[in-house]
């Protein structure tokens, strides 16, 4: 079973554990309801969509946007 750390996660999040949680999600459903997953993978493990969506970030094809806050 491969190891997918969480500190490498955070460096394409920008830092936020919430912004990881959510940008997982979201592409976890992707992957689930059929899209075609953008990672490579051989390992038996990684076809679990929440898996693949945690690879594809590690692996810089997911990133978090920044989004500045409106004037007020």
């Amino acid at each position: 079973m491969s190891y997918i750390p969480l500190e490498k996660c955070l460096d394409n999040s920008g830092g936020s554990i919430y912004k990881l949680t959510v940008m997982v999600a979201k592409r976890a459903q992707e992957l689930a309801e059929g899209a075609k997953p953008l990672a490579e993978s051989t390992e038996a493990l990684d076809q679990k969509p929440i898996r693949m969506a945690l690879k594809e970030v590690v692996q810089g094809y997911l990133k978090a946007e920044k989004v500045k806050a409106p004037k007020a």
